[in-house]
C-alpha cells in the first residue's frame, strides 16, 4: 500500500507504457512527418524566439547574478518547463470524461492515467532538451554538460503535474465547468513565473508572487544547469522533493476516494 501512488511503474508498468505510446503516436497521427514533429515543432519555437526577440527587438536577459543570454534562447527554456506542467493541468478536466469506456470498467486502474499524461508530456519535454542542447551552441554560443541534470530536476515537478492530475481529473467529473476555467490558471501560472521576466529584475512587493508559483524554481534550475552550467540548489531541490511526495500521497487518497462515484456520474 505504500507504494501505490507508484502503481503505474510498477505493477501496471506495461499498460501505462502501451498507453503512453498510444497517447504519443496518436498525437502526430496522419501527419506528414509524423513523430519528426516532436523535434521539428521546438526547432521552430526556438528558431522563432530567437529572431522576434534576439535579432529583431534586440532583447538580453539579464539578472542581478550578471547573467547573459540571449532573451528567445532563455525564454524557450521557461516555456518548456511551463508547457510541461501546463499539458498535464490542461488535460486533467477532461480525462475521465473523455474515457468514460475505462470508467466503466470495474478492474481498470484509472489512477494510472496522470501518469500516462505525465509521460507523455515528459517525452516532449525531452524532445525539446535535445533540440536546445543541439542549438544552444549555435544560437546561444554555450553549452552545458550539466544539462543532463535537466531529468533529475524535473522529477518534483513531474510527481506535482501527476497530483495535480489526480485532483483535476477527479474534480472534472463532477465539476464540469472546471475545464473552462483552466486555460486562466494554466495562463496565470506563466505570466506570474520565471519564465516570461527574471524575479531579480522585479520589485520586492511582486517577487513574493512568483516566488509561490512553483513552476518558478524549477524553471530557474534548469535554466541554471542548461544555460549557465552552473550546480542545481541541492537544497531546495531536496524539501521540494520531500513536499511532492506529501502532495502526492495526499491528492492519490482523495482521488481513491471520489472516483467511487465517477461511473455514476458519467
Amino acid at each position: 500500500m505504500a507504494l501505490a501512488p507508484f502503481a503505474a511503474l510498477g505493477r501496471y508498468r506495461d499498460l501505462t507504457r502501451e498507453l503512453t505510446v498510444r497517447d504519443i503516436v496518436g498525437r502526430y497521427r496522419g501527419a506528414t512527418f509524423g513523430m519528426f514533429w516532436s523535434l521539428l515543432g521546438p526547432l521552430l519555437m526556438l528558431v522563432i524566439y530567437t529572431l522576434a526577440f534576439g535579432e529583431i527587438l534586440g532583447s538580453r536577459w539579464k539578472q542581478a547574478s550578471g547573467a547573459d543570454a540571449p532573451f528567445g534562447v532563455v525564454l524557450f527554456l521557461g516555456i518548456m518547463v511551463h508547457g510541461f506542467f501546463a499539458e498535464c493541468l490542461g488535460r486533467g478536466p477532461r480525462l475521465m470524461v473523455d474515457n468514460t469506456n475505462y470508467v466503466k470498467r470495474i478492474v481498470f486502474p484509472l489512477h494510472i492515467l496522470p501518469w500516462t499524461v505525465m509521460l507523455s508530456a515528459g517525452f516532449h519535454l525531452l524532445a525539446n532538451l535535445v533540440v536546445f542542447a543541439v542549438l544552444a551552441k549555435f544560437i546561444a554560443g554555450t553549452f552545458s554538460p550539466l544539462i543532463v541534470l535537466v531529468p533529475v530536476i524535473v522529477v518534483p515537478l513531474a510527481l506535482l503535474a501527476v497530483s495535480a492530475g489526480w485532483i483535476v481529473s477527479s474534480l472534472g467529473v463532477y465539476l464540469r465547468d472546471i475545464s473552462q476555467a483552466m486555460p486562466v490558471l494554466v495562463t496565470a501560472l506563466l505570466f506570474l513565473s520565471s519564465a516570461i521576466v527574471p524575479v531579480d529584475a522585479l520589485a520586492e512587493h511582486y517577487r513574493v508572487v512568483f516566488e509561490l508559483n512553483p513552476l518558478t524554481f524549477f524553471i530557474d534550475q534548469v535554466r541554471e544547469v542548461a544555460l549557465w552550467g552552473r550546480w542545481p540548489d541541492w537544497p531546495g531541490l531536496a524539501w521540494r522533493a520531500a513536499a511532492s511526495l506529501v502532495v502526492l500521497y495526499a491528492s492519490y487518497a482523495w482521488f481513491r476516494a471520489s472516483s467511487r462515484g465517477f461511473a455514476d456520474v458519467l
